[in-house]
């Protein structure tokens, strides 16, 4: 059954798994430990471990029957695929020196796979590679995989990362398990049907460098009983840092596995301080504690926000950016936009602030300011003004210029049903080419992308500051976007997928989730409006230095996050700059500058990187490259990948 209910969350995190050691008797293991104890499903040896091929007696038809445990009949399908996962002898050593384990290693690897896929189950756990080199286990574990259908292969990776700073005899065997993954992981060819099953252990690494696996592709964490500690009551509990790690689990569908023999005899009388147990202690599973325990952490979460449930679908899922000057937005667009209570709760503080600004009290009632809404769409901005202008007790004139057709139509309703006719006036032009019959006071547009100048918000405000007064207002005043190196597993391997170099030179908007961010965001481009000269070119370079902390351990860069912060007008911001981020609005998601080769860096190591924003006669586009610790390509040269249409 699921560790309980969080509203909200679906995900796979939910369930709870337990490992088993090897029983024939398939049957029985599932209804001790589903029923109980309570897991969800169980990781099970499928080949007796005493097997070796080399030792197998054949007889003169040269057949042999696998020592298996049980034949596919005695499970129904889907309880082999539901509730078992296999687990691979975990003796196999397929870069031993020793010839003949080598072969009985890749020969039994081989036949265990081939069984798990003739049972249809889901995933598969591979042994942690023995020793430092893995390249022949690497090697058959990618032949497997090129020829597999669906079946996940987990491979179990010892969660240790030596402290660089106390560095003792014992210490110097050990090696930063990140490394031994990513050898792997490269060898397979960054296949994304190899994952990580992370073996915790009672001592943890530090946050920085457990915060590299949130990127990578982690299915399973499997936790040792000697992980947890004794509460007062006698019941197992972990520590802090044990706790926070295993939320970070279950908010990254991640699940748990209870792995090991109880080492907390005394439990079960007290377990239902966590659990309501209608079964006796007679009947009861050694490791339900344990279980139970890892409930309560789950059931003690924070529901999901309602904004994180309406996003759910969109996290790690690429998105092209919107081509707004090309392309007219459709109807459930602008839906989506207008829900967005908080950003436009903003945009009528800032009008509002200008309003006071630009009008005196004594003139409140005489003077009319002109506000021109430019990229009006169906309305929103119109609507935050007017009330803007009511909360202030000033008087407005409002121009709304739209260029999509459609939207102009919804207009025309709104100004109808609203009766502001004698207020507002609808253009229907593209306010670069609009002539209008008066200059503005304050210019105002919701035009910023997620890298804040990527939906050409500069060439829509150059083109229209021709209507703007000397002394006018633009709201946004100012905005800039900032990039941070990520590690972001699928995101890499969902543009990989398309096997091209289109996908790798396009940015994406994206609801970035499992990711780990490697440094601290920086700012790259700046847009100041209105303009004060025309001499000054919308086209931008920047070269960026993230230096990588010292107790992050080596990392893979797979590419970028993008994000924006924009003053609308003096104290008055939006944007989505984790450090700054506008609480509750959904507007934009990060955009995504991946890379063709992902970059290893090193602790305390510089990552440099160059930007550049590039305008042509008919588009603008970026180009990207790293230049250290190593160089790659320089992405998207001349647009010829991904660029914005003018």
């Amino acid at each position: 059954m699921p560790l309980g209910e969080r509203a909200g969350d679906k995900s796979e995190s939910r369930y709870c798994g337990v490992e088993t050691e090897f029983n024939d008797d398939m049957p029985h293991v599932l209804h001790f430990n589903l029923y109980s104890g309570s897991f969800d499903f169980v990781l099970a040896p499928l080949m007796d471990p005493s097997y070796r091929p080399s030792l197998v007696q054949k007889d003169g038809l040269g057949s042999g029957v696998l020592p298996f445990a049980g034949s596919d009949l005695v499970l129904s399908p889907s309880q082999w695929s539901s509730h078992v996962v296999g687990k691979i002898s975990s003796w196999i050593d397929l870069d031993s020196e020793d010839e003949t384990l080598r072969i009985d290693s890749e020969t039994t690897l081989k036949q265990e796979i081939a069984w798990a896929s003739h049972l249809s189950l889901q995933a598969c756990l591979l042994p942690a590679p023995k020793g430092t080199s893995c390249a022949n286990y690497a090697r058959c574990v990618n032949q497997i995989l090129q020829g597999s259908s669906n079946m996940q292969l987990w491979l179990r990776i010892p969660l240790v990362k030596p402290d660089d700073d106390s560095m003792d005899a014992k210490s110097v065997a050990l090696v930063d398990s990140w490394k031994t993954w990513n050898s792997f992981r490269l060898l397979c060819e960054q296949h994304s049907q190899l994952s990580v099953a992370l073996d915790i252990l009672s001592t943890l690494p530090s946050a920085n460098s457990l915060g590299r696996w949130f990127g990578e592709s982690v299915r399973a964490a499997i936790l040792n009983t000697d992980c947890f500690l004794t509460n007062s009551h006698g019941c197992p509990c972990l520590s802090k840092r044990h706790q926070r790690l295993i939320t970070g689990f279950f908010n990254h569908s991640t699940q748990i596995i209870i792995s090991g023999n109880s080492v907390h005899p005394n439990a079960s009388v007290d377990a239902n301080a966590f659990h309501d147990n209608t079964v006796t202690d007679s009947q009861r599973h050694s490791l339900r504690p344990y279980l139970d325990y890892v409930g309560y952490l789950y059931q003690r979460m924070d529901p999901l926000p309602e904004q994180e449930r309406f996003e759910l679908g969109y996290r790690d899922f690429l998105q092209s950016p919107l081509q707004p000057l090309m392309d007219n937005l459709e109807a459930q667009t602008y839906e989506t936009f207008e829900r967005d209570a908080v950003k436009y709760i903003q945009y009528q503080r800032a009008v509002s602030k200008a309003l006071l600004d630009r009008v005196p009290d004594e003139e409140a009632s005489v003077k009319t300011i002109v506000l021109m809404v430019v990229g009006a769409g169906r309305g929103p901005l119109v609507r935050a003004s007017l009330q803007a202008a009511e909360e202030t007790g000033r008087k407005l004139k409002v121009y709304a210029v739209e260029k999509n057709p459609n939207a102009v139509v919804t207009l025309h309703a709104l100004i109808k049903l609203e009766g502001w006719e004698d207020t507002v006036t609808i253009v229907s032009s593209d306010m670069r080419y609009w002539n209008a019959p008066e200059k503005a006071d304050i210019l105002v547009s919701e035009l910023l992308g997620s890298f804040g100048d990527n939906e050409l918000s500069p060439e829509c405000l150059d083109g229209a500051q021709r209507f703007l007064k000397q002394d006018g207002i633009s709201i946004p005043s100012l905005y800039t976007s900032f990039l941070q190196p990520v590690t972001a597993s699928k995101l890499y391997n969902d543009v990989k997928a398309h096997k091209d170099l289109v996908h790798f030179e396009t940015a994406y908007v994206v609801k970035i989730h499992n990711v780990a961010r490697l440094a601290p965001s920086q700012p790259v481009f700046t847009f100041t409006h209105p303009k004060r000269s025309d001499k000054e070119s919308n086209q931008r370079y920047k070269k960026l230095n993230f230096v990588i902390p010292n107790d992050t351990g080596t990392a893979m860069v797979h590419g970028f996050a993008g994000y924006f912060d924009a003053t609308l007008y003096k104290d008055v911001h939006l944007g989505i700059e984790p450090s700054t981020a506008t609480p509750n609005m959904f507007s934009w998601f990060a955009i995504f500058f991946p890379l063709r080769a992902p970059i290893c860096v090193d602790p305390g190591s510089t990552l440099e990187v160059h930007f550049w924003r590039c305008c042509g006669s008919t588009k603008v586009w970026y180009e990207w490259c790293v230049a250290s610790p190593s160089s790659t390509p320089i992405h998207n040269s001349n647009g010829r990948s991904y660029w914005v249409g003018l």
